[in-house]
C-alpha cells in the first residue's frame, strides 16, 4: 500500500457475514465494514458505547430495528445514521442479498479542513479553500 492511499474491492458475494474493510484500506479514523445478509439472514442486536454508526444500502433491501421497533425498509442508495445509545439490528427480510456499507466513528466532525488547486501545475503551497476554486469543465463523454 502506498503511503496515504488505500484500495479494496467490495466483494458483495463474499461468503463472510461482516468484512473488515478498515485494517485492509489503512483507515485509522473511523470503523468500516461490509455487511452482507443473505435472505432471512440478520444481525445480532447491538448498541455503542461512544460511536454512532451510518449504513449505507449498496443492493437488496434492510431492514432496520431500533429499540425495539422495526423501521420502513431502506432500499439501494438510502442511507440513515444512528446514534450509540440506540439499540438496533440489520435484518433481510427481501429475497436477494443485502450489502450495507456501515461506518462507524466518534468525536467531532472535522470542518472544512481541505484545500484546492485549478491545476496539477500549481505548487503545493497554493491550495486555497476548495468553495474559492471553481470547478473544473466535464470531461468529453466518449
Amino acid at each position: 500500500m502506498e503511503p496515504g492511499v488505500g484500495y479494496a474491492v467490495l466483494d458483495l458475494d463474499a461468503r463472510e457475514r461482516f468484512v473488515k474493510l478498515r485494517s485492509e484500506l489503512g483507515v485509522t479514523s473511523f470503523g468500516l465494514n461490509l455487511i452482507l445478509l443473505r435472505p432471512g439472514q440478520r444481525g445480532r442486536i447491538h448498541r455503542h458505547q461512544r460511536q454512532e454508526e451510518v449504513y449505507i444500502v449498496l443492493e437488496g433491501e434492510l431492514t432496520l430495528v431500533i429499540d425495539g421497533e422495526e423501521r420502513p425498509k431502506l432500499r439501494r442508495g438510502e442511507a440513515v445514521r444512528i446514534g450509540p445509545e440506540l439499540r438496533r439490528q440489520l435484518l433481510n427480510r427481501g429475497r436477494e442479498t443485502c450489502a450495507v456499507l456501515a461506518i462507524g466513528g466518534e468525536g467531532e466532525h472535522v470542518g472544512r479542513d481541505g484545500l484546492a488547486w485549478t491545476s496539477w501545475d500549481e505548487p503545493d503551497d497554493a491550495g486555497r479553500p476548495p468553495q474559492e476554486v471553481p470547478l473544473p469543465d466535464d470531461l468529453p463523454v466518449a
